[in-house]
């Protein structure tokens, strides 16, 4: 029992170190991101600009450089860091979901689209284009609409795996699976009616954060801080569940209650992330196994950390599909995942 303290202090040491190193590599590697484009904006100045906004600071514009100086603000400002802060969003939102499923499955390959979410998203994105829905509700018509039925998708899917009050988690990946073929068979029908509309849908279904506003992110946002907060809250619940379902339930676990929560949760975060940047595949697969093999398999930490290596590896794959000529940004991360899935089957 004596040793007990001395594991959790560990814990509470590495977790901190973990995020304290994740965070400061964030923050570099979100001014690195910023400052790379057509036109290449030095460090210091992408700092500048942005202190001078979060500060209230008034850029100076006088003299010869002064005019080249406004440009670069707008560029930076309201082009580039909206677009790498919604990658790193989207990237959080990713990977916490994906820690956490692969903690409720006990499933190292699951991912946050295993609950039928993406398909239900795609699909609901690619009617809102058919009936001509982009500019419904101020630009916002095909995320809402997206959202809409990644939630209806997952709803169908708990349904299905409901049986007697509770959640069978085989009946649960079944379910997600049946219900996600059947939505990407519907996706097909529509693309076949989509005319003109086929190549819009088709980049979006392959994930991009180009020309995306700071309204964006403030859509977005609640999602990330309220589902990063409830799966946090619950992680030494799903530590103990991890155990197994009958040692949880005599531990003291609501097991029901934490399938809810945890499902609930990752298919609203992951149904945000989705509507807003389109189906970016694998990085809620790998950057939990990449946390865990670094900072441990203790949720209380993994998740946070998680969190940040998926907003890093988001950053990053963005970076690389503007600096490829806007490549989308699900084709860098597949070619970063697959790899890395073949070594997970290789080794499990």
């Amino acid at each position: 029992m004596g040793d007990k303290p001395v594991v959790k202090s560990r814990i509470v040491r590495r977790g901190l170190a973990g995020i304290t190193l994740l965070t400061v590599l964030l923050a570099i590697t979100v001014l690195v991101s910023v400052g790379i484009g057509a036109e290449h904006t030095p460090f210091a100045v992408v700092a500048k600009i942005i202190g001078s906004h979060i500060f209230g600071n008034h850029l100076s514009s006088n003299g010869a450089g002064g005019s080249d100086l406004a440009v670069q603000d707008t560029i930076i400002w309201q082009m580039r860091l909206p677009r790498v802060l919604l990658a790193a969003i989207v990237g959080i939102l990713l990977a916490v979901a994906g820690a956490a499923l692969q903690g409720l499955l006990l499933n190292p390959l699951a991912d946050p689209y295993t609950v039928g979410v993406s398909s239900g998203a795609a699909f609901g994105a690619a009617i809102a284009f058919l009936l001509g829905l982009s500019g419904w509700l101020a630009g916002f018509g095909v995320p809402i609409v997206a959202f809409i039925f990644a939630l209806a998708a997952m709803l169908v899917v708990y349904s299905l795996s409901r049986f007697g009050g509770r959640v069978s988690i085989h009946s649960f990946l079944l379910a997600g699976v049946v219900v996600g073929s059947f939505l990407w068979a519907a996706l097909t029908f529509v693309l076949t009616l989509a005319g003109q509309d086929l190549s819009v849908i088709i980049h979006w279904l392959l994930g991009s954060f180009a020309d995306k506003p700071w309204s964006y992110i403030v859509m977005i946002l609640p999602f990330a801080v309220i589902g990063l907060a409830v799966l946090v809250a619950i992680a030494r619940d799903l530590n103990v569940y991890t155990l197994g379902e009958e040692t949880a339930r005599h531990l003291g676990v609501d097991i029901e209650k934490l399938k809810l929560i945890i499902i609930l949760t990752t298919s609203l975060i992951t149904a945000a992330a989705v509507s807003v940047s389109g189906i970016i595949g694998f990085a809620g697969l790998i950057v939990p196994h990449i946390a865990r093999r670094m900072f441990g398999s203790d949720h209380r930490v993994l998740l946070p950390t998680s969190a940040l290596s998926g907003a890093i590896l988001m950053v990053i794959a963005d970076t690389a599909a503007r600096a490829l000529g806007e490549v989308p940004v699900g084709v860098i991360t597949a070619m970063l995942g697959a790899p890395f899935f073949l070594y997970l089957l290789r080794r499990r």
